[in-house]
């Protein structure tokens, strides 16, 4: 299944805010429906985007690579 805009906006914000709580409080989304999403768009992409820790999370350099992409074509949205 191809990413959506949706899945996009989810990963931006999962880099911006740096934790799933705050993440998705901001997008207005339970913890658990985020995570879902960005777990399906790592099965679609092949790749973590993210190394989950216990003070939140920080984009793998394959991450940082998606998350441009990411913010360019929301940008042109």
């Amino acid at each position: 299944m191809p990413l959506d805009l949706r899945q996009m906006r989810h990963v931006i914000a999962l880099d911006k805010h740096g934790s799933f709580a705050r993440a998705a409080s901001a997008l207005g989304l339970s913890q658990s429906a985020l995570s879902r999403s960005i777990q399906s768009v790592e099965r679609e992409i092949g790749s973590d985007l993210f190394v989950r820790t216990a003070s939140g999370v920080e984009p793998t350099d394959g991450g940082r690579i998606f998350i441009a992409l990411f913010a360019t074509v929301l940008g042109a949205a």
